[in-house]
C-alpha cells in the first residue's frame, strides 16, 4: 500500500502539502498541487475517504472499543468498568461524549469503521490481542492518521500509542513477597500469551524465582482465561498437584478468588494451607474469605491517560507513534497469603 510519506518523498513536499493537496484544505501554489498529483499517479496512491472526511470535520464522540463476548458480562467486571470510568472522567472534563463499540473477536476487524461517517474523531482500544489479524487492523488505523490509543496491551515492533501498566514489576512483587515469607512451591495461573500483560507477568515470576535460585517448572504454570469459572477449575489441576505447591500467583482476582473457592471445597484454605495473591485490587478481593492478597494495578489512571493522549493527539495529522506510558503497580498484602492471621498493612 503506497503511503502518503512516499507521495511526498517523490513530490519533494512535507506530507502535510500532500495532504492538503488532497482534502482540499489551505492556498496551494498550482505547480506545486500539479506536482503532488502527478506523484500520487505515479504510485498509484488513492487517498483514504475516510482520512479525508475526518481532516475536515470533528464528531464530538471519543470511541471506546470493546470485545464482544457472548454471555460475558464487560461492564461488571472490575478491569472494565474502572478503565471506561477513567475514561469518562477525562472526556467529561475535555467536552467530549462516548461512543461505545462492541467488535466480535471472531470476526474480521475493521478499527476503521468507526471512524466512518464522523462518528468518532478517535478511540481508545480495549481488549486488543496480540494475533496477525489485529496487527493488520492497527497498521490500517495508523497508516490512516486516525487517532488512537491502546490501554493495558502492547504490540511489539509497532509503533503504537500505548497505556499500559508495569505487569513485569507486579508479578515480580507477588513472587517475591510470598518467597520472603517461605514458599519455595509457587505456581502461576497466567492468561492467553495473546495479551502483553501475560507474557510481563510471566516474566516477572520467572525473574523472581531466578533470583532466588529456584528453576520455573512447566507443570507449575497454568493457563485461564480470567474468568472465576476458570480459576474454579484449575483447583482440580492445583488439587492433584497439592504435594508440590504451597502458593499461588494468579494473574488476575477472579481467576484467584474461583481457585480458593474449588480448593476449600477439596478442604484446601487459603492463608491455612497454601498462600494465594491476585492482580487488579478488585472490590472482590477485599471481600472474600479471605480477603485476598493482589497487586494493585491503577485501571482508573490508565483510562484517563488513554483518554488524555487521544483527545490531545486529534487535529494534528498523525496520532501520537511510539509513544508509551506505564503505570507503577502495587502490592496489597492480605491473610490469603499469611502464614498466620495479623494486621493488614499496604494500600487499602
Amino acid at each position: 500500500m503506497v503511503t502518503r510519506k512516499e507521495v511526498a518523498e517523490l513530490a519533494t513536499v512535507s506530507e502535510a502539502t500532500v495532504s492538503r493537496v488532497f482534502n482540499g484544505v489551505g492556498p496551494m501554489k498550482p505547480a506545486t498541487k500539479e506536482r503532488v498529483l502527478a506523484a500520487a499517479q505515479t504510485l498509484g496512491y488513492h487517498p483514504n475517504a475516510i482520512a479525508q472526511s475526518f481532516a475536515r470535520r470533528r464528531s464530538g464522540n471519543l470511541g471506546v472499543v470493546l470485545p464482544y463476548m457472548p454471555k460475558v458480562h464487560l461492564f461488571s467486571t472490575y478491569y472494565f468498568a474502572e478503565i471506561l470510568s477513567g475514561i469518562g472522567e477525562q472526556c467529561r472534563k475535555e467536552g467530549y461524549d462516548l461512543l461505545l463499540s462492541l467488535l466480535p473477536t471472531d470476526e474480521e476487524l475493521d478499527y476503521t469503521q468507526l471512524y466512518r461517517s464522523q462518528k468518532v474523531d478517535g478511540c481508545v482500544i480495549l481488549g486488543a490481542r496480540d494475533t496477525p489479524e489485529q496487527r493488520r487492523s492497527l497498521e490500517e488505523l495508523k497508516a490512516q492518521g486516525l487517532p488512537f490509543c491502546l490501554v493495558n496491551q502492547r504490540f511489539e515492533g509497532l509503533p503504537l500509542l500505548e497505556v499500559d501498566a508495569d505487569h513485569v514489576e507486579g508479578s515480580y512483587l507477588a513472587v517475591r513477597s510470598l518467597l520472603a515469607d517461605g514458599y519455595r512451591r509457587i505456581a502461576f495461573m497466567n492468561g492467553s500469551p495473546d495479551y502483553s500483560n501475560s507474557v510481563d507477568r510471566l516474566a516477572g515470576y520467572r525473574q523472581a524465582l531466578l533470583e532466588a535460585g529456584i528453576a520455573a517448572q512447566p507443570e507449575l504454570l497454568l493457563e485461564g482465561n480470567y474468568s472465576r469459572t476458570s480459576g474454579y477449575k484449575a483447583a482440580a489441576e492445583v488439587w492433584a498437584m497439592r504435594d508440590r505447591i504451597d502458593a499461588i500467583f494468579a494473574a488476575n482476582d477472579r481467576m484467584a478468588i474461583g481457585l480458593m473457592q474449588g480448593l476449600r471445597e477439596r478442604g484446601w484454605l487459603a492463608g491455612r494451607d497454601f498462600a494465594i495473591i491476585g492482580c487488579d485490587d478488585s472490590d472482590a478481593a477485599k471481600l472474600s474469605d479471605p480477603p485476598l492478597s493482589t497487586i494493585h494495578v491503577p485501571f482508573f489512571e490508565m483510562g484517563k491517560a488513554a483518554a488524555r493522549a487521544v483527545l490531545a493527539s486529534i487535529g494534528h495529522g498523525e496520532p501520537g507513534s511510539g509513544q508509551q506510558l506505564k503505570l507503577p503497580t502495587q502490592l496489597i498484602v492480605r491473610q490469603s497469603s499469611r502464614r498466620a492471621a495479623g494486621a493488614e498493612h499496604g494500600r487499602e
